[in-house]
């Protein structure tokens, strides 16, 4: 019983069950959003849904396009409002180390020198 309790406890599963949540509360609100610019598009095209479109007799090329839509802008919408910040917000708190290309060589060597130093061979 304890080693459940230790599972449960865990901060990565509780964590996780957050992130879950989110995620599903946020995709109601993009979903929600994509109808809203899917229909404001279809409108503007004279047709009530871009499913019912069928150019040439194809039927299945009005699903696709609002399939495409909707996916284009889920992707902008996610990309813009999540990875965007993210990205920035994790610049500004989480500077990343240089590069080791861009390290000082003088820098190397110094380091170099203080480890043989502590390993007592330079003595």
């Amino acid at each position: 019983m304890q080693g459940f309790k230790n599972f449960i406890m865990r901060g990565n599963l509780v964590e996780l069950a957050v992130a879950f949540i989110m995620g599903a509360a946020f995709a109601t609100v993009v979903t929600a959003f994509t109808d809203v610019v899917i229909e404001a598009l279809a409108k503007a095209g004279g047709a009530p849904s871009f499913d019912e479109w069928q150019p040439g007799g194809y039927q299945t090329v009005g699903p696709f396009l609002s399939a495409l839509v909707a996916f284009l802008l889920i992707a902008f919408v996610v990309y813009f409002f999540i990875v965007k910040p993210y990205e920035s917000a994790k610049e500004r708190f989480f500077p990343q180390e240089p590069a080791a290309d861009t390290i000082d060589p003088n820098t190397e060597l110094l380091k170099e020198i203080r480890d043989e130093l502590r390993a007592g061979r330079g003595v």
